[in-house]
């Protein structure tokens, strides 16, 4: 802890909120919120209202405030936030916290001001932004600050990003507003357009999670999928297999990968051959997916491999850039 107060690393992600302290997770929630639309007042953050979506009163809405990783609607964001940061550090306490909050690779200076005025409003003495490729390369240990290339691949649920760091800087980098949830999306259309069945969101979710993969399966999986009927509007079953997801998603993973190409086309030969070496490590919840590593291997041709923690290395990383403030001061997001 510092002398004067809690320092936190924050990922702020379009499907999870990562809260971090001395290197480690205290809080780890959705990035969820569920507004009664009469009263204009949240009902309930976190995971209480994700447990709540698809089955509440319409004059209660579930939303996510945080689309492709920038803040879509700040006054929730903002409580959101202010709800989770008291959570870890109490709400009487006698010093303010400081700051490091992960925003994506290319957000416009509106969307990073939305992020700095959203975190200095919950009560911090001091908030700094970090981009999340960097934040996730520090999370993994890379040695970012040496004169050699090192590539990162964060696969988060609303936003892609490839970025090429050396000498504690971000080199070239390039962002896919296209994530997780997009993937979901693709399993929902497929299953609605093949079997005239209707699901929500997080059943598609679950279809990935449980038998979704980038590429073929030696060991084919299946499971049962409940939804509505589009036709009679009746309750239905069907049965969908690992090959029907990888079907499913290959157009929205083409879509995401054009930010790792765009990255390795514009490395300078030097770097580039570093990266040939090392190759490329993948982070994000999205590195979770089945056979992604070896879906970006045979699509880049650069040998690809998952991080030991892809989901907490952002917050992790945001964390320790707190201790590294002044190496990392010129390539932080000026605010």
């Amino acid at each position: 802890m510092g002398l004067f107060g809690k320092e936190l690393g924050i990922d702020l992600g379009t499907v999870n909120i990562l809260i971090c302290e001395n290197g480690k997770v205290v809080l780890h929630e959705p990035t969820i919120a569920a507004v009664d639309i009469e009263m204009m007042k949240i009902v309930e953050t976190g995971q209480a209202a994700r447990d709540m979506e698809g089955r509440v009163p319409e004059m209660i809405q579930v939303m996510r405030p945080m689309r492709s990783g920038v803040i879509a609607d700040f006054e929730i964001t903002y409580e959101m936030l202010r709800y989770f940061v008291e959570k870890v550090t109490g709400s009487t306490r006698l010093f303010k916290p400081k700051l490091m909050v992960t925003v994506p690779y290319g957000v416009t200076s509106v969307e990073s001001r939305a992020v700095h005025e959203a975190a200095l409003q919950v009560g911090s003495r001091e908030v700094y932004l970090i981009q999340e490729p960097m934040a996730a390369a520090i999370g993994v240990g890379l040695p970012i600050s040496t004169p050699s290339g090192n590539l990162v691949v964060v696969m988060g649920g609303g936003v892609t990003q490839a970025a090429v760091l050396s000498m504690a800087g971000i080199v070239v980098a390039d962002t896919a507003r296209l994530g997780g949830l997009d993937l979901d999306d693709a399993i929902a259309t497929y299953i609605r357009k093949k079997y005239g069945l209707v699901i929500g969101q997080r059943t598609a979710e679950v279809v990935k999670i449980r038998i979704g993969s980038a590429i073929p399966q030696e060991e084919e999986k299946s499971m049962e999928v409940q939804g509505q009927d589009q036709v009679t509007g009746l309750p239905r079953t069907v049965v969908i297999e690992t090959s029907e997801v990888v079907e499913a998603i290959q157009e929205t993973l083409q879509l995401q990968v054009v930010a790792v190409r765009n990255v390795l086309e514009r490395t300078p030969p030097e770097l580039a051959s570093d990266i040939i070496d090392r190759g490329m490590v993948i982070c994000g919840g999205g590195a979770l997916l089945r056979g992604i590593d070896k879906w970006l291997t045979r699509e880049t041709g650069v040998a690809a491999y998952l991080a030991e923690e892809p989901v907490t290395c952002n917050v992790i990383g945001a964390s320790r850039a707190l201790t590294m403030l002044d190496r990392l001061k010129r390539s932080l997001p000026v605010v």
